[in-house]
């Protein structure tokens, strides 16, 4: 009971600053967050997260793949076969478009 009335002061509490701040204050985050999205160092970083994450999920494939083996469905030991052969779906989350 404790933990939800202080969730519940916080909420309040929240809520009435954002409310005297205004869209103005509103505005002002939104451009810092978009600033912040085309800065070149954050899109390196999220670029590399997601090449490591890649990676990452490339070698999980291969380890669930030694220890199922045949025992997977037909659909996922292609997707499995597909990703350790780095035939992995083109897509643009991540990498830089500019």
């Amino acid at each position: 009971m404790r933990y939800k009335l202080t969730f519940i002061v916080g909420a309040a509490f929240g809520f009435v600053v954002g409310a005297r701040a205004g869209r103005e204050r509103y505005d002002q985050l939104v451009k810092a967050g978009q600033q912040l999205a085309r800065n070149p160092a954050v899109r390196n970083a999220a670029e590399s997260a997601a090449q490591q994450s890649r990676t990452a999920a490339v070698k999980a494939a291969d380890t669930v793949s030694a220890k199922v083996g045949p025992r997977l469905p037909d659909a996922l030991a292609e997707r499995v076969r597909s990703l350790r052969n780095g035939n992995a779906p083109d897509d643009d989350w991540g990498t830089s478009n500019t």
